[in-house]
């Protein structure tokens, strides 16, 4: 049945929008939605070589191919063109840049909100921890090209060592456990008052709906924080912040190193919150302390507290709440697949504003992967993190050519090869598994250019 759903998805695509090849992920990227959101935007455009949802596919492909590169980008779209009929177009990128700078924000991050979204509320229930579902926050940083308006928008943040020699974007994301999608995402510079990780997931609250768990670690583990998404009834585990002492003699003993004591609100009002925001936060909290004993190799502590405000032992034991925040990793691993998989670390854009859209856009690009691994996932009896996500990219690529110029018969053969063949990319089971942090091929011994190239050629000559 999934099967049969995921070929009509791109029958819908291919029907719609004769011109634009299709993509085997979900009927949110066809042409008649596109435009629906360009209408509600009010985005108004001329019908030219490259329009908004042709845009948005070249785009699209642009952060999913190995080669990243505008030309490349052409390239593929004059190829497209060729194979339908269409005429050739230039091969001189000028245009699609431009259009890319004529394509909407707001598009493109409401597509990946809604795709995100529909991920998320599409899971299994057996995906879910006790039928709550389980959102990840985590924060990341990228780099960039060191351009005037990337430097005034985003700065150069400053360590021991000096300033960095490309400006850097903060980003904090918050991602679904189940599948793995990216719901939401807020973005800011890596230096200045208000851009650290604290202050971009307040800005954030509107991604957290009744009844979700927010996993996260040590840093959002503060009482103001965790105190405004109880108001929220969303309840969160997390590690215990470094400056927080347990004392495990103390509170309502729930079992050995499983206690429920009550956190006091801080006397003094933190600078971001407002008076009346303070006033009306709760004077306590009840909160659920749990010890959690590692003993095994390879990681960095022998034992740490889990605080939650689930505080029912007999729906989340200790030994469930240690699992549970076991996977917060999963949350370095996901951020993993969208910066490196899909080489989001190093931008390429050169304006602030074409910067957050390659960001959004990655995001968008990373849900529509996520939708392939869910649906194979579903149809196979598996779990998502049992299929590898970069193979799926790896089919996508290697299908390229088939996808774009096959007709609508021959669609079902292909997304049913490609299928199959994604549920066979599985992970490898291996718990407990570590590595030494340590690098085998040592990196070339150049020196690293602390200035601009321009002036590093001034310095040599």
């Amino acid at each position: 049945m999934l099967q049969g759903r995921f070929f009509r998805r791109v029958v819908e695509l291919k029907s719609q929008c004769d011109r634009v090849p299709s993509l085997p992920f979900s009927e949110v990227l066809s042409a008649k939605r596109i435009v629906a959101v360009l209408k509600e935007l009010k985005a108004l455009y001329r019908d030219r070589l490259y329009p908004p949802w042709a845009t948005l596919w070249v785009f699209l492909w642009q952060v999913l191919s190995a080669d990243p590169s505008c030309r490349h980008a052409v390239s593929r779209w004059l190829a497209f063109r060729a194979a339908r009929g269409m005429g050739p177009c230039s091969t001189d990128t000028g245009s699609y840049c431009d259009a890319r700078k004529r394509l909407p924000l707001a598009l493109v991050s409401r597509l990946a909100r809604d795709t995100g979204r529909e991920l998320h509320q599409q899971a299994p229930d057996d995906w879910r921890i006790a039928g709550r579902p389980v959102k990840l926050v985590d924060g990341s940083t990228v780099s960039m090209p060191d351009t005037p308006d990337n430097v005034a928008a985003f700065g150069k943040p400053r360590n021991q060592h000096g300033a960095s020699p490309f400006p850097v974007a903060r980003l904090v994301v918050v991602l679904c456990l189940a599948t793995g999608a990216a719901l939401e995402l807020a973005l800011g510079p890596c230096r200045g008052k208000k851009t650290g990780e604290l202050s971009l997931f307040r800005s954030l609250e509107d991604a957290f709906t009744p009844g979700d768990v927010v996993l996260a670690d040590r840093l959002y583990c503060t009482y103001c924080d965790i105190a405004r998404l109880r108001q929220q009834r969303v309840d969160v585990v997390m590690r215990q912040h470094a400056h927080r002492h347990s004392d495990f003699r103390r509170g309502r003993r729930l079992g050995k190193d499983d206690h429920r004591v009550f956190w006091r609100r801080p006397t003094s009002r933190p600078e971001w919150m407002s008076s009346e925001e303070f006033a009306a936060l709760p004077a306590q909290l009840e909160m659920r302390e749990v010890c959690v004993r590692v003993i095994i190799p390879g990681f960095r502590v022998k034992s740490l507290v889990v605080v939650t405000t689930l505080l029912d032992p007999r729906t989340f034991s200790q030994e469930a709440l240690a699992e549970l925040y076991r996977q917060r990793w999963q949350a370095e691993l996901d951020l993993r697949s969208i910066k490196t998989v899909m080489q989001m670390d190093v931008l390429r854009c050169k304006t602030a504003e074409m910067v957050r859209k390659e960001i959004w856009m990655h995001l968008l690009a990373y849900n529509l992967l996520r939708s392939m691994l869910c649906a194979t996932a579903v149809e196979h009896g598996l779990t998502v993190r049992a299929i590898s996500f970069k193979a799926s990219l790896q089919l996508l690529n290697a299908f390229y050519h088939q996808l774009v110029t096959s007709n609508a018969e021959d669609l079902e053969m292909l997304c049913t090869i490609i299928l199959g063949a994604l549920r066979e990319h599985r992970v490898g089971n291996r718990p407990d598994r570590f590595e030494p942090r340590k690098l085998r091929r040592p990196p070339k011994p150049y020196p690293k250019m602390k200035f601009p190239r321009h002036e590093e050629r001034k310095r040599c000559a």
